[in-house]
Formats: C-alpha cells, structure tokens, sequence
C-alpha cells in the first residue's frame, strides 16, 4: 500500500494510504444501522457504538481514532465490562462464524500454539483472573506468544483493582484501534458485507 499524494482542502485524509481513504469514506456512507453494526465488532460497547455512529463522518482515519480513544475513555465501567463480555477468554477459541469471532482467532494465533503446560497455566490464569476481578482478561493478544500472555496475565494478578482497570481500557483501546483498521481496510477492499 502506497501513500497517497498530499491533498489540500477539508477532509482530503492527508498522506493516507488510498485504501484508508476509501475505507473512510465507505464507512461515513454506510446507513446508520449498518455502521453501528460495523462498529460492534470494534467494540461491544452500545453507548460507544452510539457516540461513534453519531460522530460520523469523519474527515480522516486520524479523528475516527481519536473520537475513538474518546469515547472508550469516557465510558463507565459498567460499559467497559459490556465490551469485555464480548472478548474470549485467552487461549480459548472463539465460537461463531461472525467477523468479530473470526478476528479474535486471529488475534489469539499465539495462545493457540501453545505447549500444553503453557496452555495449563494461561488457563489456571485466566481463572484466578476472573476470581480476583471479576471478568474477562483482556490484552491485546495480536503479535504476542503464548508464553508473553501467560507472564502478563501473571503479572496483571498483582495489581489492584483501580491499577488493572487503567491497563483493561489500555489494552481495549488497541484492539479497537487494531480492529477500526480491520474495518476500513475490510470496506476499502470490498471485503465487509
């Protein structure tokens, strides 16, 4: 993907690659229904599926990732844990046929190529996990193996409630990050239906 020529003017997306620009626009035009849709698979969230169809359009990939950053920082915690239900445990595989399961199988390849031992011990992670805190452990686990989940997952266990919900909206907001990438670059190619 190459970068595209700098353009003058409101809303040219300056020095994206075409396919982001094209995806951008593609998904400012989308029907309100769809978008929302399109957004659920960024985020499970309903009030930042909201805030972000109501935000529309958007002049560059740049401001769909800061309204983006926004809107997660301003959600409750009670929307933070809507968007965690939404998340498998790590190293377990996503169920479904839907993009949002397809995505998390992709971004979980490392979990999946674990020895058993390691698989033993992310999943004895994952459990005292959900004991302390009470959902779901959430990382971004794309381009990271096994073994660097399972040690994050272990070293997570240490913090303190208010400490391990700033890491929590941290790692949410790269996968979404991660994944409104996903979506532009779906629509650009034609590939989101």
């Amino acid at each position: 993907m190459g970068v595209v020529a700098r353009e003058s003017g409101a809303g040219a997306n300056v020095g994206a690659p075409a396919s982001v620009r094209t995806g951008l626009a593609r998904f400012n035009a989308l029907p309100e229904g769809d978008a929302g849709n399109a957004l659920g698979t960024c985020c499970a969230a309903r009030r930042w599926i909201a805030a972000m169809t109501a935000a529309r359009p958007f002049a560059e990939d740049a401001d769909l990732h800061r309204a983006a950053q926004a809107q997660l920082a301003a959600l409750d915690w009670s929307a933070i844990l809507e968007a965690l239900a939404a998340h498998p445990r790590i190293g377990e595989r996503a169920a479904g046929a839907g993009r949002e399961a397809a995505w998390s199988r992709a971004e979980q390849a490392g979990a999946a190529h674990a020895d058993a031992r390691t698989a033993a011990r992310l999943d004895a992670a994952n459990a005292a996990y959900e004991a302390k805190f009470g959902h779901v452990y959430l990382i971004r686990a794309t381009g990271r193996t096994a073994a660097q989940l399972l040690a994050a997952a272990l070293g997570r266990l240490e913090h303190d409630e208010p400490t391990e919900q700033a890491v929590v909206r941290d790692e949410l907001s790269q996968i979404v990050r991660l994944r409104l990438d996903k979506l532009l670059l779906g629509l650009a190619e034609g590939t989101w239906s």
